[in-house]
């Protein structure tokens, strides 16, 4: 029996049916994606599965002894000792190790209560097996890098999520529930988190994700949640998105046939008499059920129709930035930061959350204080994406928003009334009139872009703005700033984005530097020093060094030659041949320094990335080899 099977299940809040007769199973030691457009209803289906809502009609079912926990997409601002906070993951055992813990504090200052409750509250946690659980906090606390005694409320977005994971893994749960668990988390708390899922044996997923490398990472199948219907395509993103323009493809003939048949019916309805014919009433019947099958037909929704206004070209320097520094109080966030950004640049930012990303932004823009100098450009139009959505006003209407008053606004030298150009980001009438703060994140994002590109720009800068976008808008965006002719300042932790948008990226190490290389995350990754390589190049420097004390140290002593004429003969040829791999290291080493060679030919500069890593396996073969055969010829 499968760990979790859906059979017909159908819920509505009064709307369109979220779920519609769908149809789900999930077998043990699948890792399942579950992706759809905002507001299809995926946050809804996990908590069907988790069990706080129920079916309108159909049946979630479980398997008997099934333990089920959820990550859920929103991370507290609560404070509290971590420890307590994982240790409610228990339930029943963490309040009754509570409840003794505070009757044996009682019980020591003479409360006899409180002595005599000790006795039920033992007999309590024997029962629950609650002794062990302060240990398996400890544990499980250990496992994920987190101070038991730290305060909730002062660690990171990433920490935070941590903990939570932390608790619902306590109880051990045959399978996870995730909510967009990488919402709000750098680039290094991704990965982590990756890692950390990858190597839990046993453990079954179902998680929620639009961030498109974490999803290829992960996951087994992908399940697409789509007006109502739930489909399931075998093997990762990648090949999920081969899969569904096939199915579209296919929906697309099916409706136009069926298109086709309901126009011949009605043509031949409207012939008069000869409709009501006796042996004709059977082809009413069937155009009846047509009609009712066309109304009940959900079309996809539509995508995002978006475009930027530009405006006159800037000048070719945009910004000439040398020695920034800024600090906070005596902590220096940024040292000694210089920088050309020339127009038509498109930089991505990469670093943990709180090492300066969005100060940098600010510090450039001359938002705030700072040493060093910016020489700006001329004639720049700034554009500003906040990722805090402090641009929105909550209380007023997303068309308020948008247009501030107005009934109309500008589209690169058009009118277009608010509404029509709300329609373009997928808000009708109706939901254009709709207060922001009733809105998911998903919708005031696109409301912060619809505001956005109606702006004359030559210079945008988005600081997060793939937060909740689904992948279909993510994807639209991307092909956007694509083609944008102006310059683009990109904060992001979304890997794919990074890679498909910007040319270049400036990474934050956390103490205050700031490194440049040349294209996406993944050049980087390439590009950047290696901790391996520097330390096998530590040991080769080690190695020749002691290599060349024995040489000395063996001619110094009495030589026994005890080799054949072959290890003799090898013996001769290694210094050369080292020699030779150093040469190579080195000139290889200088080439890739500064980036460029990937721009020109990056496959070219990758070959000799890889060819890198092999001279450094080879020389310390070489080394050993060379060592044993000079302790071989001293006998």
């Amino acid at each position: 029996m499968a760990y979790i099977t859906l059979r017909d299940v159908q819920l509505a809040f009064g709307g369109p049916a979220l779920l519609d007769g769908a149809n789900f199973t999930l077998e043990r030691g699948e890792r399942v994606c579950l992706i759809g457009r905002n507001g299809e209803g995926k946050s809804t289906l996990l908590k069907l599965i988790e069990g706080s809502l129920l079916p309108d009609h159909g049946e979630v079912l479980v398997q008997n002894g099934l333990t089920i926990s959820m990550l859920a997409q929103d991370v507290p601002m609560d404070s509290g000792k971590v420890a307590d906070i994982v240790a409610d993951g228990a339930g029943e055992a963490a309040e009754v190790l509570k409840q003794y813990h505070t009757a044996s504090d009682a019980c020591v200052l003479g409360d006899m209560a409180a002595c005599e409750r000790m006795g039920d509250l033992q007999h309590k946690l024997d029962q629950l097996d609650g002794w062990t659980l302060e240990n398996k906090v400890n544990t499980i606390l250990g496992k994920m890098g987190l101070d038991p005694d730290a305060d909730l409320a002062d660690l990171s977005g990433g920490r935070k999520r941590r903990v939570l994971l932390a608790r619902a893994l306590l109880t051990q749960p045959d399978v996870l529930l995730l909510d967009e668990p990488t919402n709000h988390l750098d680039v290094e708390s991704i990965e982590w988190l990756e890692k950390f899922l990858l190597e839990q044996n046993n453990l079954t997923l179902l998680f929620i994700s639009h961030d498109r490398s974490f999803v290829d990472r992960l996951a087994t199948r992908i399940v697409e949640l789509d007006r109502g219907t739930l489909r399931s395509f075998e093997g990762n993103y990648s090949r999920y998105i081969e899969l569904k323009a096939q199915q579209l493809e296919a929906e697309e003939k099916q409706n136009a046939l069926f298109d086709k048949k309901l126009a011949e019916e009605e043509t031949w309805i409207r012939q008069g008499i000869k409709a009501r014919r006796t042996r004709n009433e059977g082809r009413v019947r069937a155009l009846k059920a047509l009609r009712e099958e066309s109304k009940a037909r959900r079309f996809q929704q539509g995508k995002v129709n978006m475009g930027v206004q530009e405006a006159q070209r800037s000048g070719k320097l945009v910004f000439d930035i040398e020695h920034l520094s800024v600090q906070y109080g005596d902590q220096p966030l940024i040292k000694d930061f210089s920088a050309l950004v020339m127009r038509g640049d498109r930089i991505g930012l990469v670093g943990d959350n709180g090492v300066g990303k969005t100060t940098l932004i600010k510090a450039i823009l001359g938002d705030i204080e700072h040493t060093g100098t910016v020489k700006t450009g001329t004639q720049l139009e700034v554009a500003y994406f906040d990722q805090l959505r402090n641009q929105l006003e909550l209380e007023k209407s997303v068309a308020a928003n948008v247009s501030e008053g107005s009934d109309f606004v500008d589209v690169n030298g058009q009118r277009r009334h608010i509404y029509s150009y709300l329609q373009d980001f997928l808000f009708s009438p109706e939901r254009a009139r709709t207060p922001v703060k009733a809105l998911s994140g998903g919708e005031r994002n696109r409301i912060l872009l619809a505001k956005l590109l109606l702006k004359p720009s030559n210079l945008i800068v988005m600081d997060e703005p793939t937060n909740d976008l689904d992948m279909v808008t993510l994807e639209l965006l991307e092909d956007m700033l694509a083609e944008y002719k102006g310059t683009l300042l990109l904060i992001s932790h979304d890997r794919a984005f990074m890679d498909n948008v910007v040319t270049s990226t400036w990474v934050f190490d956390g103490k205050g530097g700031i490194a440049e290389y040349i294209g996406g995350y993944q050049d980087y990754l390439l590009q950047r020093p290696d901790e391996k390589v520097v330390d096998q190049k530590a040991d080769v420097k080690k190695a020749q060094a002691k290599a060349e004390a024995d040489k000395l140290a063996a001619e110094a002593a009495p030589k026994k030659v005890k080799l054949s004429y072959k290890d003799q003969r090898e013996l001769e040829q290694l210094p050369a041949e080292i020699e030779s791999l150093e040469t190579e290291q080195s000139e290889l080493s200088a080439k890739l320094a500064d980036g460029s060679w990937f721009l020109k030919d990056a496959d070219a500069a990758t070959q000799a990335s890889q060819r890198l890593a092999e001279i450094d396996e080879l020389l310390l073969e070489k080394l050993e080899r060379w060592d044993e055969l000079e302790n071989m010829s001293k006998g």
